[in-house]
């Protein structure tokens, strides 16, 4: 007998259709599974052997042969365990429906109880663009997958419930789909800009930066407020639409750091991960390509705190997900492509000793000193960072002050504005925010007159600019401009745009 289960599985954050077919025959007892599977596959003969017969449930001491469809390709993971036993009851004969129209998904544990597994968002969402009209997933994914619609999704727990479901003596209980709009929720942070005393040039930089969702560099002494800012950012950071939280919520699923408890990705991803990281551990990889951090980031914020103290090989990384929005891995097993549409915030002492140039303290280090610590971070890399602010110790006097800063909710309106300038202006270009612009789109959309050309000449001569810092001034002035709600960039729009390139300045001077 021979019987046929779709299911699914996942390479990067893509599903792809999966046929696991499996034929009884007479001949001497065996249980083998074929199709490329890993390690984990092939030990699942003894889990759905196990899984079955501790349901009670018939298992034929004959040859079994599973197949993984397409062969060719390589599966991982335990997602199969619940297709390859419903496909050993069908040909079995313990299950007699028609299963065509429906797919599975699931790992089992011995004693038949169908627990969660990794991507199942992921594969969900092709389910429905392979027009399948049903899904049987495990109970403990039902959060994650709420929101998408097209499909009905029955949860499941255990090898006798969807025995008894498929034989038609139980009745199958489908999810009710919630919509995106009831869950989604402005992004909040801990920290409020008001709680911050100062800074007003760093702040301006974060609202301009989250407005376009531009890459800061921030450099100033330590205790100068560069981790709380960083911090604060998410809370003027706009919401996400369902299609970007659809995106983020399959890259934690495959990576399986996803809580199940929460379901979908409603807050913008905030990543800070510490400057021992290895690049694996940023750009992802693994035995199974897993993302990193830069894709778990992906719409969100990725903040390196102490720049120059990340290994050379890690910073260099960031420079193809900077400029392209994606990281291709590639390694013996496979490759993958992981979106990596980020915002990269970073923060640096400006020397060693970290009080070089600071009003409050005295530096120790000498000028190689200074330059080697800066020289860590290379010119290409600086390039694509768009803002570099400086963050200055606070007097006592601000520290004390109790005047009231503006609020988070305050900057986050005038953000949303921005943002939606944006949205209506780049509608139908597949972009969303002035950090995407191309270089036609540029031209397109920043125009500039002859006094405000003559500005950026002259700039452009003194500091040595390159291609890219040109593009990336003209793409912060277009931010401030849609700050200010003005139509066209205007020169105090471009001379503000030009203060934000501090280390240029430091250069240019020190040289």
């Amino acid at each position: 007998m021979l019987a046929k289960i779709n299911s699914l599985g996942f390479e990067g954050i893509e599903g792809y259709h999966v046929v696991v077919e499996v034929n009884i025959a007479n001949g001497i007892p065996a249980f083998d599974v074929v199709g490329l599977p890993g390690a984990t596959i092939k030990e699942s003969r003894e889990r759905v052997k196990a899984a079955i017969m501790n349901s009670k449930q018939f298992f034929p001491i004959k040859r079994i042969t599973a197949n993984l469809a397409p062969a060719d390709r390589k599966k991982e993971g335990a997602v199969y365990d619940l297709p390859i036993a419903l496909g050993v009851l069908c040909a079995g004969g313990t299950i007699q429906a028609d299963l065509s129209e429906s797919c599975f998904i699931g790992e089992l544990s011995l004693d038949g109880s169908v627990r969660g597994v990794v991507g199942a968002i992921a594969m969900l969402v092709e389910a429905v663009r392979q027009g399948f009209k049903r899904i049987y997933i495990p109970s403990e994914n039902k959060n994650e997958v709420s929101c998408v619609a097209g499909i009905e999704i029955v949860p499941v727990d255990n090898l006798v419930q969807i025995i008894g479901i498929l034989n038609g003596q139980i009745n199958a209980v489908p999810m009710e789909t919630v919509e995106y709009k009831k869950l989604i929720e402005k992004s909040e942070s801990n920290i409020d800009f008001c709680h911050i005393k100062g800074q007003f040039l760093a702040k301006r930089a974060m609202e301009i930066a989250a407005a376009g969702g531009h890459n800061v560099l921030m450099i100033g002494p330590p205790g100068s407020g560069k981790t709380m800012m960083a911090t604060a950012l998410a809370g003027i950071m706009p919401p996400m639409s369902f299609d970007e939280a659809l995106e983020v919520t399959k890259i934690h699923s495959i990576a399986g750091v996803l809580d199940k408890e929460q379901g979908l990705i409603l807050k913008r991803p905030f990543r800070s991960p510490h400057h021992t990281s290895s690049s694996i551990a940023l750009t992802g990889g693994g035995s199974k390509v897993r993302p990193g951090e830069i894709s778990l980031a992906h719409n969100g914020v990725l903040f390196l705190d102490e720049f120059p103290e990340f290994q050379r090989p890690v910073l260099e990384a960031l420079r193809q997900p900077l400029e392209d929005g994606v990281i291709t891995v590639s390694r013996a097993s496979g490759t993958a492509v992981f979106p990596s549409n980020i915002m990269l915030v970073a923060s640096m002492n400006p020397c060693p000793c970290g009080h070089f140039g600071s009003s409050t303290g005295q530096c120790t280090c000498n000028k190689s000193q200074i330059a080697r610590y800066l020289g860590r971070i290379s010119g290409p890399l600086l390039d694509r960072l768009d803002i570099h602010v400086e963050v200055d110790a606070v007097p006592f006097m601000q520290l004390s002050s109790s005047d009231m800063e503006e609020t988070s909710a305050e900057i986050l309106k005038r953000v949303e504005k921005a943002r939606e300038i944006q949205r209506e202006r780049y509608k139908g270009e597949g972009i969303f925010c002035n950090s995407q612009l191309g270089p036609e789109q540029k031209n397109k959309y920043c125009k500039i007159d002859d006094e405000g050309m003559e500005i950026l000449k002259q700039y452009f001569k003194k500091l040595s600019m390159s291609a890219r810092t040109y593009d990336r001034i003209i793409k912060i002035a277009r931010t401030i401009a849609d700050l200010e709600g003005a139509e066209s960039i205007a020169q105090q729009h471009l001379l503000e745009a030009l203060q934000y390139r501090t280390l240029d300045r430091k250069y240019w001077i020190n040289g």
